[in-house]
Parts: structure tokens; sequence; C-alpha cells
């Protein structure tokens, strides 16, 4: 390597090491180290949207890959739901290039949906865990943070979701999808937004604004300005955190009893990617129920999502009913009810 090209790289790594200096980013940092070293083993990939949040993950995944000679992947998506996307996935290309991070551009190429947010969020990781793949990667850093658990948390209470769905959005490392071979990483889950803006700033000092976070027809925006009067009325994050950990030992209890009703109740025909249950299956309490049938239609549908709640819950009725033939369809699945068995079979 020519002296000039390793006078830059010591230039750009001395960048890093000053900017870790900062007691504050310090700080951050070392919490993100420790998730990352006790979460991943291989390469891993950063999603970059250019918003702060990303940028301040971008800069933390660069000083680790850094320190621990790791090679690591930084995607953009570029999903063209806004008219300036394009431009805005080439701006933080550049601007990241001229800190030595080399960036990938992944764009959408299927048909936007009535939920612009619910399908820009599923096909950017579809995108993301395609490539990585390809890549070799089992791990994609995310860069949701404790105001995105708050808000995803009184997001899923406003849709009346149930336990699990409440406190899913608390673990660090989870799939997206039930077959998925690649995880999320969210390693900034308990690090604030403030702290992330403080690292933006000190650091790469640029990031894109997303008009979309100031659009009150958004519910995630709402949820936002209601968090922030519920904090002036003396919500503390400590306190919420305290609560969330209490839901989430009474969910270990419940997935318990869930495994069990699926292991002693069910049986999953690998050749036909189909589950039989028995009739013991739907003699549990009604959550137990409503939860291993619930697994098993995301597990034999292959779906990003499990199906809405009151359609499990009707159709779980059907076949508790004394009928002894039922057919019907849900989540990419054909359920079927033969006198005393259920079946449950990838539609076709």
């Amino acid at each position: 390597m020519k002296k000039k090209n390793l006078s830059a790289k010591k230039k750009i790594h001395n960048f890093y090491l000053k900017k870790l200096e900062d007691p504050r980013i310090r700080n951050v940092y070392l919490t993100f180290k420790k998730n990352l070293s006790s979460h991943i083993s291989n390469n891993f990939c950063v999603a970059v949207s250019g918003g702060e949040d990303s940028i301040a993950l971008t800069f933390l995944a660069k000083c680790y890959s850094l320190e621990k000679k790791k090679k690591v992947y930084f995607f953009i998506v570029d999903h063209k739901l806004r008219e300036n996307s394009t431009n805005e996935a080439n701006l933080v290309k550049k601007k990241l290039k001229q800190f030595k991070i080399s960036c990938e551009i992944l764009t959408f190429k299927k048909k936007r949906s009535s939920n612009l947010q619910s399908f820009a969020r599923n096909n950017r990781y579809k995108l993301i865990f395609e490539k990585s793949l390809v890549k070799k990667i089992d791990t994609a850093l995310t860069a949701h943070h404790r105001d995105d658990l708050l808000e995803n948390f009184f997001i899923r209470l406003l849709r009346g979701s149930g336990l699990k769905g409440l406190i899913s959005f608390n673990k660090i490392k989870s799939k997206v999808n039930f077959n998925d071979k690649i995880f999320t990483l969210r390693p900034l889950i308990n690090v604030s937004k403030k702290d992330l803006v403080y690292i933006v700033k000190k650091t790469f000092n640029f990031c894109v604004q997303d008009p979309s976070n100031q659009d009150d027809k958004f519910m995630r925006v709402k949820i936002r300005k209601m968090i922030k009067k519920l904090e002036e009325e003396g919500l503390t994050f400590k306190k919420f955190k305290m609560s969330l950990n209490n839901l989430s030992a009474s969910n270990y209890a419940v997935d318990y009893f869930v495994k069990k009703n699926i292991y002693d109740n069910s049986s999953y025909l690998k050749f036909t990617k189909s589950v039989i249950l028995k009739k013991d299956f739907f003699n549990q309490p009604n959550e137990i129920v409503f939860r291993s049938f619930s697994e098993l239609l995301q597990k034999v549908g292959n779906k990003l999502n499990y199906a809405r709640g009151a359609k499990i819950e009707n159709l779980i009725k059907h076949l508790r009913s004394p009928r002894i033939y039922i057919k019907k369809t849900l989540s990419g699945c054909t359920i079927q009810k033969i006198e005393k068995s259920v079946i449950i079979s990838q539609e076709k």
C-alpha cells in the first residue's frame, strides 16, 4: 500500500478514535459494543435510512469494525415513496463516503401499498435480508432506540395487541419472519434519541429529514405527541421499563405452556409442510390456544406477520364447535377440521 493511502487510512482511523474520547459518545459506544459482542459472531450489516438514528448507528458500527477488525456492510434502501428519495439515497452515500464508509443502495421494485409505512418497513427488511443472504450475513443492525420502544408499545396497545404483541419490541435480537435465516439486532434499544442526535452533531454532522415524521395523519406521530404529554405528567422511561419487564416475565410463563401445547398436541409433517392438531390442542386456556394456533399459522403460511387477532379468535370458535367438517383459509393457510383432527397446510 502506498504511503499516501496509509496516511489517509490512519487519518480516518484517528478521526473515529478522537470522537470516542467524548464521554457521552463513549458511554453509548460501550453499551453498543456490549450488545454486539453478546449477539454476533460473524459479519453483519447496517440498515441506513439517512435519519439521525441510523447515522448515529453507522458511526458506532464503523468504530466497532475498526476496533474488532470485522467486516461490516452498509445498505441504504431507496423506497421511491417520495419524489426525492433517490436523491436522498445518493446524498447519504456520498456523504458517508467522505468518512470511508462504503454504502450499497437497494431499490424498491414492488408497487406501493395503501399502508405506506408498513409497506416501506416490510419491504425494506426484505431487500436487506435478500442482499444479506448473498453476502452470507446473519445479522442486520437497526437503529431502533428507547423512544421507539415507547412508541411501539402504545401503538400496539391502541390496536388491541395481546401480551406478546405489547412486549415483542423489547427484545434486542429477533427475527422478522419465522423462517428467516437472518436476525435483526437492536443494539441501541435502551439508548435515548437525544444521545443519538448528540452523536450525529459531534461526528458526521449531517442527516436526512423525513417529512412524514411531522405528519399528523400517521399514528406514530400522534403517539409521539401523546407520549410527550404523558412525560409532562410524570411518565419516565425507568417506570415504563419496569412495567415492560413485569409483562415480559408474565409472557415467559405463557410461552412455556404455548410450546408445551404445540409439542404435546400437534405433529409437523415435513414432507407436506402441514400440521395436524389433536383434539386436546383446543382444550387448553384460551390464551394458550390462541397463541399456539397463531404460531403454527405463521410457520405454515410463512408470513412476515401474525394474522389479525379477531380473525384467529373467530376461526378457533368454529374449530371448537361440534361440526365434524370445516374448511377455512387464513394467513396463507388452509385449515380443515375432519372429525376430531384439524389440519393446517399451505394454501394453494
